[in-house]
């Protein structure tokens, strides 16, 4: 497959965007919802010249080229403006996650050296001056979005000329750094990922090619949700401007699915822990209605059918009209959730489940799962549309070479592995040995090239008996249960693998009046006889998976859910298990305080 020559780079992120939105003048690119959750329009002329001016007003501000300047916010058109304008002056715009601490706030902007800090409300702001209190801290200049900071910039910048912009525009190369992204932490202080103009503009052509027919239609359109302080969603961002896909903005998760109805995307770019919450509550809505039977039965009339369409003989004529029947009564209806027009979905950050991927792929919504590290600019694998096997992560995408080490671990290399760590030449030897990135997980290879992400190196489970259990496909499945929110899988240097649940608070009064339960708080839930009857069920289906040394043998329900704010979930919400095991280590002694059943 030929891929373009460096000839044909655009030169850097800034013009790969305006030549987009230069082709783009007179179509809508981004969108953002008001007061009333009304979508205002802005077309690729518009947001060009809203970028300018916020880029006129960065240098009337005084900010230099190869500076650092940081955004703290929600995934918000603001963001992405700030993002663009910033990299047209030639700086480096640094993202820091808008759940962050003021010791958070410190780390990052000590380590980049961020003197000039965006953030979205007054709360963001009174953490960041704390910060910029200290004497020590680079830390001086904190501007707050919601207070009119974008408009301040734009008036302060009226008089400067757009040739002086232009020449902002051209100073960055393909060589030079664009962002600094800091890895979300499962474990120690996050570590600043430089990543360069190449790493982006490389991927967007790449991706550009292998995905034509998601990105390139001229109806494509997709929710932005993710939070852009994410590597995954920074390179949808420029991957989605650079092609002219229309973007919405959904700062509040919570009203996600309101706006899958009004936006109505052709593309859902998700975690799989959306994917599981719209099952979820699909599931409980006909609980509620009585008619959880018919669900389940066409649940499985998807899962069975998406199965069968990998089969060389397809489905049956049986299975083709009971799946037609399953599609009228529940699946057209959930279609309809995701806004109606959506035939493509890209999941990542955690393994999705073949359960899940088959149920979508049987509804009409090809869930491509994908794969992954800031470190190789968000994503190096993805399954393609006509090139798709559920389970798998997918082929690599164009510049990248992979290899399995001896020991099972993913090791990468190509055009988006990152510069090293910021001002962390010893971490950077570690990750990168003789020019292969190791990931830290473990996975196999097939024939094809198609990769299978099995388990975290981190995370191997060796129990007392010698047995290496991958906790990953144990949890993927009870985290699969309704009422399930996290599972967390123990058992190191223990006799027998163990679990810890938490319920999911939003789920669990739905959950409990389709049972003939009356609504009660978490806590009482955690114990009572008939939540954990069907929480056993769900673990001895997981069980079924696995062979009996690696089975969960004893669990338990904790009383609260994992949180960001808790310290529990990074801010991209992968459990931080190490945290996790400290904090709950009684709980998880009582695992094993008794014979297991």
């Amino acid at each position: 497959m030929s891929h373009p020559a460096p000839a044909d780079y655009a030169p850097n992120i800034v013009a790969l965007i305006a030549d987009a939105w230069r082709v783009h003048a007179d179509k809508v690119v981004m969108r953002y919802a008001d007061d009333d959750d009304a979508w205002i329009d802005v077309t690729g002329a518009q947001a060009q010249a809203w970028v300018t001016a916020v880029a006129k007003g960065l240098i009337a501000r005084g900010v230099e080229p190869g500076q650092s300047v940081g955004i703290m916010a929600r995934t918000r058109i603001e963001w992405s403006i700030l993002d663009i304008a910033i990299w047209t002056v030639g700086a480096l715009p640094v993202p820091i996650y808008d759940t962050s601490s003021s010791s958070q706030i410190d780390w990052i902007t000590s380590d980049a050296d961020v003197s000039l800090l965006f953030v979205e409300t007054e709360a963001h702001a009174a953490l960041a001056r704390q910060v910029a209190t200290d004497p020590e801290s680079p830390l001086s200049d904190v501007q707050v979005i919601d207070e009119g900071c974008i408009a301040a910039l734009e008036a302060a910048g009226a008089g400067i000329p757009d040739s002086l912009v232009a020449e902002r525009a051209a100073l960055a190369t393909l060589e030079d750094p664009a962002t600094i992204v800091y890895t979300s932490g499962t474990t120690g202080r996050p570590k600043g990922a430089v990543l360069t103009h190449l790493n982006f503009v490389r991927h967007t052509y790449g991706i550009q090619q292998e995905l034509p027919d998601v990105l390139m239609r001229e109806d494509s359109s997709s929710v932005l949700f993710l939070t852009l302080a994410h590597s995954l969603a920074r390179l949808v961002e420029v991957v989605l401007l650079a092609c002219g896909t229309t973007i919405g903005y959904c700062p509040d998760s919570r009203k996600l699915v309101p706006y899958f109805a009004t936006f109505r995307p052709t593309l859902i770019l998700a975690v799989p822990r959306v994917f599981e919450k719209v099952y979820n509550s699909a599931e409980q809505k006909a609980a509620a209605g009585g008619k959880v039977r018919i669900f389940r039965w066409a649940a499985k009339q998807a899962i069975d059918y998406s199965t069968a369409l990998a089969t060389p003989s397809g489905p049956s004529l049986g299975l083709k009209a009971r799946h037609a029947v399953a599609d009228r009564l529940v699946l057209a209806k959930i279609r309809e959730v995701l806004g109606g027009r959506a035939i493509h979905a890209i999941s990542g950050s955690a393994p999705l489940g073949e359960r899940l991927g088959h149920f979508y792929n049987g509804l009409g919504l090809q869930v491509m799962e994908g794969y992954g590290l800031t470190e190789v600019t968000a994503a190096s694998h993805v399954n393609r549309t006509a090139r798709s096997r559920i389970g798998s992560v997918g082929p690599a995408l164009p510049g990248f070479e992979t290899r399995i080490a001896d020991d099972g671990e993913i090791l990468l290399r190509g055009d988006m592995l990152f510069r090293g760590y910021h001002r962390n030449p010893e971490a950077t030897a570690d990750a990168v040995r003789d020019g292969w990135f190791h990931t830290g997980d473990i996975g196999r290879e097939d024939a094809d090239g198609f990769l299978y992400i099995t388990g975290r190196k981190k995370e191997i489970i060796v129990t007392a008996g010698g047995k290496n259990v991958a906790p990953a496909l144990l949890e993927d499945r009870i985290r699969g249960y309704a009422l399930v929110s996290q599972c967390v899988v123990v058992g190191d240097a223990r006799p027998f693998i163990g679990a810890l649940l938490t319920l999911d608070a939003e789920a669990l009064p739905g959950w409990l009046t389709s049972h003939g339960l009356p609504v009660m708080p978490v806590a009482e839930a955690a114990a009572h006889p008939v939540v954990r009857e069907h929480l056993e069920k769900a673990v001895t289906r997981a069980n079924s998976a696995v062979s009996r040394a690696e089975s969960i043998r004893r669990w338990e329900i904790l009383p609260t859910d994992f949180t960001v704010e808790g310290g529990h979930l990074t801010p991209s919400l992968k459990v931080k298990r190490g945290q996790v095991l400290r904090d709950f280590a009684a709980d998880v002694d009582a695992l094993y305080a008794t014979a297991p059943r």
